[in-house]
């Protein structure tokens, strides 16, 4: 999941016009001759408008509603060219390839290949991480549910051989431990990947083959694949940069390392991600890849929770699993590249899914008014997210949030890399501002946890939190997933450099 334009510093996306787009397609329904939802018509006029607004290009939509199926495209998989998208257009899905990783481990554990609750080494005997200690304990569930504990954000550029993921591993010294094992959420494709390497190590086939066996082609996802190579005759979603308010085809965009693959390399269409929720939903006539044991053991027992733009339980088996206000549970991923954008739901007990994948580097501000808001959960599934009303502290309660919060990444040269935000009390809210740029504001809902803001105070649909030590003081804020570590304001100088290496944030 992306922390850059949607988070901080695109919190409040600009209004701007784009051409107009190509007519809605007909959707399977309504070309059957059946009465259409009305509540479908609406979301497609929200779409649109969504896309007028944000200068997103193009949008490829599925919805499970009622016991029928909805796909279609929005608008054009480039604006170079005027193609189309349609319902098997395919864009770069992110971060919603980590549950297909996911999915595959579960099938070789419930062949008695692998035990989640074994640790790594038992698979990866060479397995070493910066503490030595982690990497003799840390289970394969950990890696499955955040809560490793080591730093997310690695992005090792390792090359394109079969060795790729190997190698990325191979270099996991180099990422520091930031939180105790098993103790703290913390978004981590890094994790993801040492999962992904096991997989590989235990099926004996490169990760990108092992998925498609074991996922991809049982499901018949005919437009699903991790190599660009891979995708002729396809109509493929060109990504998109904006400049000037307009979006602008970015071909530098397209390159995903392959030692990010099982974090967040799959390409798929709106018709394929949506055949895969309807079998995560446990719908008749679809390959049983898993155990009806196995496939809920995925979407429970969650890990530690916090946030990720919205209020997590956890992460269960890959899959963040989403409280409501009225109870039921939503199952929940998304995914994030340069220019590529997209959202991943389903309510198990309403039986409903969306999946919405966009094409430019404004789509998260489409993506987060119908994946973290609740406009699509209450139009479908009659269910809210956990109420958060604003208020307004004195300054003597937000004294204890005002600092210097940095986190780390590291870039696909491998060198490390850090993102200073700086947070001010400013009329009972917290100003975010990243190398002096104003970048959000936070407004309390209640202790610890905030909603962020855009700098003008309208609603960016997301939400963040503090993580207190033991000691009960604010050790960390957790922004976008991952966290940022409390320095005493101005004890770190963050710089205009910090801005460009936030927009690397993916995944």
């Amino acid at each position: 999941m992306s922390l850059t334009r949607r988070a901080v510093l695109k919190s409040a996306a600009v209004a701007v016009p784009v051409a107009a787009l190509p007519g809605l397609p007909a959707s399977p329904a309504s070309a059957r001759g059946l009465r259409e939802p009305a509540g479908i018509g609406r979301l497609a006029d929200k779409i649109q408008a969504g896309m007028a607004k944000y200068a997103v290009p193009g949008v490829g939509l599925g919805v499970w509603y009622q016991g029928r199926e909805y796909v279609r495209g929005f608008g054009v998989t480039s604006v170079d060219t005027k193609e189309p998208v349609s319902a098997d257009t395919v864009f770069r899905i992110g971060s919603t390839t980590k549950t297909f990783t996911g999915t595959a481990i579960m099938r070789i554990v419930e062949q008695g290949r692998i035990s989640l609750d074994r640790p790594v080494r038992t698979y990866l005997p060479d397995f070493a991480t910066q503490d030595a200690s982690v990497a003799a304990r840390v289970t394969v569930r950990q890696l499955l549910n955040h809560s490793a504990g080591w730093q997310g954000d690695y992005f090792e550029d390792t090359g394109d051989g079969d060795e790729a993921l190997a190698k990325y591993i191979a270099d996991m010294t180099k990422v520091p431990q930031l939180t105790p094992l098993g103790k703290v959420f913390s978004y981590n494709n890094a994790a993801i990947g040492v999962a992904g390497r096991i997989l590989e190590v235990v099926y004996g086939k490169p990760y990108e083959t092992a998925v498609r066996e074991l996922v991809i082609d049982p499901l018949g996802l005919a437009h699903s694949r991790y190599f660009r190579s891979e995708l002729n005759g396809f109509s493929v979603a060109a990504s998109h940069n904006i400049v000037n308010g307009k979006p602008v085809v970015e071909p530098s965009f397209d390159r995903v390392p392959r030692s990010l693959h099982a974090a967040g390399g799959l390409i798929s269409s709106p018709r394929d991600q949506l055949r895969y929720a309807r079998y995560h939903l446990g719908h008749p006539g679809l390959p049983q890849l898993l155990s009806e044991r196995g496939r809920l053991a995925m979407q429970s027992h969650p890990g530690p929770g916090g946030t990720l733009f919205v209020e997590l339980n956890g992460v269960g088996v890959s899959w963040m699993l989403r409280p409501t206000a009225q109870g039921p549970l939503v199952v929940q991923h998304g995914g994030d590249w340069s220019g590529q954008h997209s959202g991943f739901l389903f309510v198990p007990q309403r039986d409903f899914a969306i999946t919405l994948l966009t094409n430019s580097e404004s789509g998260p501000a489409l993506v987060a008014e119908l994946f973290a808001d609740d406009w699509a959960l209450q139009e479908f599934a009659g269910v809210n997210n956990l109420p958060a009303v604003p208020q307004s502290l004195p300054p003597r309660r937000l004294a204890e949030y005002v600092c210097t919060y940095v986190s780390e990444q590291i870039g696909f040269d491998g060198k490390p890399e850090d993102i200073a935000l700086d947070l001010a009390a400013d009329n009972g809210q917290l100003t975010v501002s990243v190398g002096g740029q104003a970048a959000s504001r936070f407004a309390f809902y209640r202790k610890d946890y905030v909603l962020a803001l855009a700098p003008d105070g309208t609603p960016t649909h997301t939400r963040a939190n503090f993580v207190r030590g033991d000691d009960g003081q604010v050790d960390w804020l957790r922004y976008g997933g991952r966290l940022f570590r409390w320095h005493p304001a101005g004890s770190r100088q963050s710089t205009t450099a910090s801005v460009a290496k936030l927009r690397t944030r993916v995944l």
